[in-house]
């Protein structure tokens, strides 16, 4: 069994987005119990703190990934603290659900800015230090990006985040001269605050829940906690084969 205290990323610089609820916060909390100096960023000043309770490596930064020159104040505030970047996880994500025919263009052009454009600045802005490093980025997708999904609705964010995997893709391709290792991991249905972003009621939300579970073999919700070990698991340096990979922790529910 995988010893999930152990330090394996002792000494190793880790930024994460998106990381004051759910993945983002498992994640940051996973690279801190494994030994990293964390910088967390998220919008929300008091959920930061509850990601940094009791975990003395997590720095937190409030900012917006989406906001003009957010991406070097990541970083800039990233090599001050550090004064290195090892490893980057672009996790920030907005969904707003809306059916072809519903959807508006400030909704589009958020999830766009936020869900795309953001990680692509980021990287851009940090890879002089990853390439110092011979460093990693990890990009949450989703599991729903690699199919067509049955339920209207969510495809505009699948469709931001299928091109996010390509962009992963290519990246792997490109930055591996400069040392710089690029993956992927695309979770499936996760027993986060499901609906509650959307505006849905209990009854409502009880009932997306349902459904999402009907889609997935393994017959639950993933926990965060399962997808932070993959994506803390994808930074090691005993990973270091492995790039350009998309790794689905979904359940099955691509292959069901």
């Amino acid at each position: 069994m995988t010893d999930m205290t152990a330090a394996h990323f002792s000494g190793s610089a880790v930024i994460v987005t998106g990381g004051g609820t759910g993945i983002g916060r498992a994640t940051a909390r996973t690279f801190a119990e494994q030994g990293a100096q964390v910088l967390v960023v998220g919008r929300t000043a008091a959920r930061l703190a509850e990601t940094a309770a009791d975990a003395p490596g997590i720095r937190p930064l409030v900012a917006d990934v989406s906001a003009p020159g957010a991406a070097e104040l990541i970083v800039n505030t990233a090599m001050e603290a550090f004064g290195r970047i090892d490893v980057l996880v672009n996790n920030a994500a907005v969904v707003r659900q809306a059916p072809v025919g519903d959807i508006r263009r400030e909704a589009a052009e958020e999830m766009f800015a936020v869900n795309l454009l953001a990680p692509m600045y980021l990287v851009q802005a940090a890879l002089p230090h990853l390439s110092e490093s011979a460093g990693v980025v990890i990009n949450v997708s989703t599991a729903i990006g690699q199919r067509g999904w049955p339920m209207p609705g969510g495809e505009l964010y699948a469709a931001l985040k299928a091109a996010l995997d390509t962009l992963t893709r290519s990246w792997a391709v490109q930055l591996a001269p400069r040392g710089v290792r690029v993956a992927g991991v695309a979770p499936g249905p996760i027993a986060t605050a499901i609906g509650q972003h959307q505006g849905l009621d209990a009854e409502q939300i009880d009932a997306l829940r349902t459904t999402l579970i009907e889609h997935v073999p393994l017959g639950r919700l993933g926990q965060v906690e399962e997808v932070a070990f993959w994506i803390a698991q994808l930074a090691r340096r005993e990973a270091g084969y492995t790039t350009g990979v998309v790794l689905p922790v979904d359940g099955g529910a691509l292959v069901g």
